[in-house]
């Protein structure tokens, strides 16, 4: 059923005629009459009388526009509201986030949002996986270094940098040092990282390179974090994770990763007629400072 042409013959029949319902519309007649035959010609009846001047409802089109007429003005309610509510957001954002940042960050952050926005109910789970927006049902979510190919869209709201950090009771290699395979350092790396490669780092200008070991596999960085604290071995990791234990001296950090960081980015599925919940959400992220810093 065509809606533009129930809508016309409603309009018709709730003013009584084409004439007064033209002038109130400011729609011309002829194009109110030709929607009314199309609605008559696809249902198979009549739907109004008309003989010389006069107007009458058929019994059809009396139970048509009583069964209708307020099905349709719902329909325009809902769409106004929807549309005026883009200044004032309003309805469920389920969101995605790395586990990491929902450990360090997505508490705060999550409670400061609802404050801000008391009329949007944000649900957040916890995943390294990479969702499917759509088959999942999720209105946005947050990656790290997302692929350049992604058919996301989005924005960057928090940059780090890469830093190699490591127990204070465990020796930095020597700028010249060229370690055999079993006098490599002991290292904490992530689940998929080569047994034996070579790290680099620049520290106050000077840059060298040592050869690492995987003593231990670990999959969030949380977690490697713990066990450099606890004296596994040297790891690399992103220096506002770890900005607070290098001031304390529980980590001794032996200089940056050249040519790397941290990226968070807030991801959705398109830029056009993004939803006013995603939008605020993505606004408010980019508004956080040190969003990933460990006091």
């Amino acid at each position: 059923m065509n809606l533009i042409a129930l809508a016309d013959f409603n309009l018709v029949a709730t003013h009584g005629g084409y004439a007064v319902a033209s002038r109130t519309a400011q729609r011309p007649k002829a194009t109110l009459s030709r929607h009314v035959v199309e609605l008559e010609q696809s249902l198979g009846v009549r739907l109004i009388e008309r003989v010389g001047r006069s107007f009458r409802l058929t019994e059809e089109g009396r139970a048509l526009h009583a069964r209708t007429k307020d099905l349709l003005g719902e329909i325009e309610e809902v769409a106004g509201d929807i549309s005026s509510a883009r200044g004032q957001p309003r309805g469920k954002l389920r969101v995605s986030v790395p586990v990491t940042f929902g450990h360090v960050a997505m508490g705060r952050v999550a409670t400061e949002f609802v404050a801000r926005y008391p009329d949007i109910e944000l649900e957040v789970t916890i995943d390294d996986r990479l969702v499917d927006l759509i088959e999942e049902g999720y209105d946005a979510v947050i990656r790290v270094n997302p692929s350049p190919s992604s058919d996301l869209v989005g924005r960057c709201f928090y940059r780090d940098q890469l830093v190699i950090v490591a127990p204070p009771t465990l020796a930095r290699p020597a700028a010249s040092q060229e370690p055999l395979a079993d006098a490599a350092t002991p290292a904490v790396v992530g689940l998929r990282a080569n047994p034996l490669d070579t790290w680099t780092a620049v520290d106050g200008g000077s840059r060298f390179s040592f050869l690492r070991r995987a003593a231990l596999r670990l999959p969030v960085p949380l977690m490697v974090r713990d066990a450099v604290l606890a004296g596994a071995g040297a790891a690399i990791l992103g220096r506002d994770l770890v900005r607070s234990d290098i001031a304390g001296k529980r980590l001794a950090c032996w200089g940056e990763v050249p040519g790397s960081a941290i990226e968070l980015w807030v991801l959705h599925t398109s830029r056009r007629l993004i939803s006013s919940r995603v939008a605020c959400f993505s606004q408010f992220l980019c508004e956080q400072r040190n969003v990933m810093r460990r006091e």
